[in-house]
């Protein structure tokens, strides 16, 4: 069974079990939290919703907080002596899907 969601403009595809990185978001660690925006769950029969599926929810618990690796933004122009270096690092909140119900 999985089933595909939507969080912060981007999709998801989840299974029970499974362990997402979402955009950052405020929520205790070890508390649940329940997603309505379902795009499709499949249980043998694929169902798709328009946008979403209507009764299904997508539990899940939050692990912990942290940042991802680095990530440098390199633009060089040739020939101008012109070059920009920057970093960005994203914050996530992982999360553990503990159960889909359509």
């Amino acid at each position: 069974m999985y089933a595909i969601i939507k969080h912060g403009g981007k999709q998801y595809k989840v299974s029970e079990g499974d362990f997402l990185n979402l955009d950052h978001f405020n929520a205790e660690v070890k508390s649940s939290v329940e997603i309505t925006e379902v795009l499709a769950v499949n249980d043998g029969s694929l169902k798709v919703g328009a946008p979403f599926v209507s009764g299904a929810k997508v539990v899940l618990e939050v692990v912990c907080e942290g940042k991802d690796k680095k990530v440098i933004i390199y633009k060089k122009r040739r020939r101008k002596d012109s070059k920009l270096k920057r970093g960005f690092r994203r914050e996530y909140t992982r999360v553990k899907v503990t159960s889909i119900k359509a």
